[in-house]
């Protein structure tokens, strides 16, 4: 175990950093012969984090409130922030609220 997630955590920490990221973090995994179960729990992590900010921040933009947008963008920082510092530290757990959400949904991405 310990293996998998040293193999898999450049791979994690890549995908949080951008959705190219995410992009990116998927082929390397995907590449490998012996996949990281670890980097694929914070691809999907971060696949869905990134793909609820861009779908909420396109309705979230509609609204003419500095109040309702900050606060939008603290939400998902903070998010994100979760994520990337599991990433740092090695642990397989899931960002607050949505996490187990997108863990179910992208099942089939990766190992």
């Amino acid at each position: 175990m310990t293996n998998d997630i040293e193999r898999g955590r450049k791979h994690a920490i890549i995908s949080y950093l951008t959705i190219i990221g995410v992009i990116i973090a998927y082929y390397l995994n995907n590449e490998d012969e012996n996949k990281s179960a670890f980097a694929s729990f914070h691809i999907r992590q971060s696949l869905g984090l990134w793909l609820t900010f861009y779908a909420l921040g396109y309705i979230i933009g509609s609204f003419d409130s500095w109040l309702v947008t900050s606060s939008f963008y603290v939400f998902f920082a903070v998010l994100f922030i979760y994520g990337f510092i599991n990433a740092l530290n090695r642990k397989t757990q899931s960002v607050p609220l949505v996490g187990d959400f997108y863990q179910k949904i992208f099942k089939n991405l990766g190992y």
